[in-house]
């Protein structure tokens, strides 16, 4: 409720003859310390919407006097960036494989670029931490089906595998169930025999070895340790690219596997191949 202003003796102030359950508003003055900076801002503020970019339109936005622009800033900025990345750039396309390596300044570009590339493109694969999973290689150990050094891992990386080049891996293992070069009995001899170059407690049949020598040695090797030249894999180290369980081989042996990675020529530029290689050789497991 309103009621005329009157003098509080308390306080020696007058109220503002406002009034809310007995309670009386005293008209105190702000300080005028406050007031001088409230209006302070607002002369401040009107400048601003003056001299800088301020007002949303239905299309635009209002310049300002000072025609600053923030994305114009930005644009510098990331111009600037191009252009001293495109100079490192250029220097690792000059630089061989081994020179990058082995100087500091261009390993560390190189890194930088190869784990943000390989976030963007192998990640989906390999996993985030390379560890692979599942038919997609494990980038972090020491088994490479192609070799695990810098000129190995770029190449691979350029011509893929099964890929749309003309120079890319292959490595083509028959189906041999489906194929019909062995039936169920002599698959399982043979899976059984693999699984014990892996597992000495497993006893294989003879016949595994057999048929092994006749139908498996020639890419995987007499021992079954694989051949880098076909890209044969490794089959007495215990790691398996599709499992080691006996269902898992007599599937891979019945089937085979034909998994494919592009090749990156042309998606990817010759400088962040190079740092790709570069950085996937620095994962623990490059040779």
């Amino acid at each position: 409720m309103s009621q005329e202003p009157e003098y509080d003796e308390v306080t020696d102030t007058y109220t503002t003859g406002h009034e809310w359950d007995g309670i009386k508003e005293l008209d105190t003055p702000m300080p005028r310390w406050w007031l001088w900076t409230f209006y302070a801002c607002i002369v401040w503020a009107i400048g601003y919407w003056i001299a800088m970019p301020a007002w949303p339109m239905v299309s635009d936005y209002t310049k300002g006097m000072l025609g600053y622009s923030q994305r114009d800033v930005v644009k510098a900025q990331l111009d600037s960036v191009k252009a001293d990345r495109k100079i490192s750039a250029e220097k690792l396309l000059d630089a061989d494989l081994e020179t990058i390596k082995n100087t500091p300044a261009l390993l560390e570009f190189a890194l930088a670029g190869g784990k943000a590339a390989f976030g963007d493109n192998c990640a989906a694969c390999h996993g985030t931490g390379a560890s692979g999973t599942k038919g997609y290689p494990n980038l972090n150990d020491d088994d490479w089906l192609w070799g695990g050094s810098l000129d190995e891992i770029h190449h691979t990386l350029t011509v893929g595998v099964r890929a749309v080049h003309e120079d890319t891996r292959i490595s083509d293992m028959p189906a041999f169930l489906k194929d019909e070069i062995l039936d169920k009995s002599q698959i399982r001899a043979v899976a059984t025999y693999v699984k014990s170059l892996s597992d000495s407690s497993i006893s294989a049949p003879e016949n595994g070895a057999v048929l092994f020598q006749e139908n498996c040695a020639a890419c995987h090797g007499a021992d079954g340790k694989g051949s880098r030249d076909f890209g044969a894999p490794n089959l007495a180290d215990g790691i398996w690219l599709y499992g080691d369980d006996m269902d898992s081989l007599i599937a891979t042996i019945s089937y085979s596997r034909k998994g494919v990675m592009p090749s990156w020529e042309n998606r990817l530029d010759a400088a962040t191949i190079k740092s790709l290689a570069i950085y996937v050789h620095t994962l623990g497991g490059g040779e």
